[in-house]
Parts: C-alpha cells; sequence; structure tokens
C-alpha cells in the first residue's frame, strides 16, 4: 500500500494577520444589521484565514452613530441597565434617552459588544472598534476603506 499524503489544517498566527481598516456610516443603516456585520469584521469571519482562538479581525470606524435607525418602537421600549452591586443601585436608561445624550455612540458598542466573544479575545477585538458620533474621525492616516453593508 502506498503512503497517503495527509494535509494539517492550517491555523492562523497573530502575527501573519495583515490588519486593514474599514469605514462605516451608521446613518444608513438599522442597527442590528449594522452591528452583525461589524462583529463579523471585528472576529474576522469575513476573510478565508479565519480561525476561532486568533484575533484575525480588521479595524472598523463607525461614524454618525448618533444617526443610527432603531425600528418599530425600540427609542422608547429598549432599556440598558447598570448595576454597582448596592441594593437598589440598578439603573436604566432607554435608546431614544441614550442617542440623544452626549454619547450616542454608546448605543452601537453595547450592541457590537454582545456579539462579540465574552472572553480576552472579545475584549481584544472589540478594541478595534472606533465609534464617533459624528461624521469626523481621526483615522484618516490609516486609509480606510468605505465598507458597504449589504
Amino acid at each position: 500500500m502506498g503512503a497517503v499524503a495527509h494535509r494539517a489544517t492550517q491555523s492562523a498566527k497573530a502575527s501573519e494577520v495583515e490588519r486593514r481598516w474599514y469605514v462605516v456610516d451608521a446613518s444608513e443603516y438599522v442597527l442590528g444589521r449594522l452591528s452583525t456585520r461589524v462583529a463579523s469584521i471585528l472576529r474576522g469571519k469575513h476573510r478565508p484565514i479565519f480561525t476561532p482562538h486568533v484575533d484575525t479581525g480588521d479595524f472598523v470606524v463607525v461614524i454618525n452613530a448618533e444617526k443610527v435607525r432603531l425600528t418599530g418602537r425600540k427609542l422608547e421600549q429598549k432599556t440598558y441597565y447598570k448595576h454597582s452591586g448596592w441594593m437598589g443601585s440598578l439603573k436604566s436608561i432607554t435608546a431614544g434617552k441614550v442617542l440623544t445624550s452626549a454619547h450616542p455612540e454608546r448605543v452601537v458598542e453595547h450592541a457590537v459588544r454582545g456579539m462579540l466573544p465574552k472572553n480576552s479575545l472579545g475584549r481584544k477585538m472589540l478594541s478595534k472598534l472606533k465609534v464617533y458620533a459624528g461624521p469626523n474621525h481621526p483615522h484618516a492616516a490609516q486609509k480606510p476603506e468605505e465598507l458597504r453593508i449589504v
């Protein structure tokens, strides 16, 4: 019998990943559809070298986060909670109030964070997300590409 050549599955190495930068204009999209695509790019699932235990994702800059769309009655009904751990300290705020507050980018950050792994790798992926309320961002030197979400 002849020897059978076996090929091992190729696993990406963090040092071999070439990162790219993308810019997404949030004013054109619904929050959930935008967030799923952004989370996929941060994870690296759009690449053929995707490896679950290695950060193979790219950087994403989201602009105009204050203009992201929420469908239905989510502006009044979607609620964000935070709790300090002390009894009676549960605080809540609606999505509409967050979007009109001083930090509307937190709506997009929160949605994307929920779609990433809940471990140290997920935190590293989230650090590649840059969200800005307005149309300006300080990452022009990286020459980011315009990203159209289909």
